[in-house]
């Protein structure tokens, strides 16, 4: 598959242990994690991948404990206003969609989210999604709910219910062609279980600040290696 075809999707794991071994608060390795977003977005960029579905924060998150709860808070304050005037923005025509349950999150922060979404949705470009607040079962009770309020309300019969109805109702459509976790950890992480079904899954110990263009590279070319059957 050729790179501008591609959906590439990224659990970004390893801040804290990072951090430790640099001998930090384990909640400042986050701020290295924002940095290295920066260089992922220009990287995808240049190799001409389509989109990119980044896990950002899970629903699991909230139960980090106050202090690097609130530092994370302030790292997303700050980098999301930040972003919101991003001169990428324009220069690659970026469509920017956050996925989950962000109305979670501090009033101000979701409102700059919300802002960044409404001034791209036209956009035709580059796709970037931020699962924010964001769990793959909770994904699916939403869905399932929002089908349930359909069927009740009429809108919808229960025997037309099939996958594109599914599909139809979860944050997003859109399937990942490829999954990398960084950390070291071997585990999908309630991290889209619908969509990522048929995604070729990559696990690498490098923590995500560690991660580097190079490193991107190899995968993809491993990646162009696989042959994909789509369980047939």
């Amino acid at each position: 598959m050729p790179h501008n075809m591609l959906h590439l999707a990224v659990i970004l794991d390893g801040n804290r242990r990072f951090a430790k071994r640099l001998m930090l608060e384990p909640w400042k390795g986050h701020e290295y994690g924002v940095e290295k977003v920066e260089k992922l977005i220009d990287w995808c960029r240049e190799l001409q991948i389509k989109e990119l579905t980044l896990y950002s924060f899970s629903m699991q998150n909230f139960n980090r404990p106050k202090e690097e709860f609130d530092y994370l808070m302030k790292i997303f304050r700050e980098a999301f206003k930040k972003f919101s005037d991003d001169p990428r923005i324009a220069q690659y025509h970026m469509k920017v969609r956050i996925i989950g349950r962000y109305d979670l999150f501090p009033k101000d922060i979701a409102d700059t989210m919300r802002k960044i979404v409404t001034k791209t949705k036209d956009h035709d470009g580059f796709i970037l999604n931020f699962a924010m607040a964001y769990g793959g079962r909770e994904e699916l009770l939403d869905a399932i709910k929002s089908i349930a309020r359909k069927v009740a309300s009429k809108q919808l019969d229960p025997n037309a219910i099939d996958e594109s109805t599914i599909r139809g109702s979860l944050y997003m459509d859109a399937e990942p062609d490829l999954i990398i976790r960084t950390g070291g950890e071997k585990r999908t992480s309630n991290f889209l279980p619908w969509q990522s079904i048929y995604s070729e899954w990559f696990f690498t110990d490098k923590a995500w600040p560690e991660f580097e263009k190079e490193d991107l590279v190899q995968i993809l070319d491993e990646y162009s290696k696989r042959e994909r059957r789509y369980g047939k």
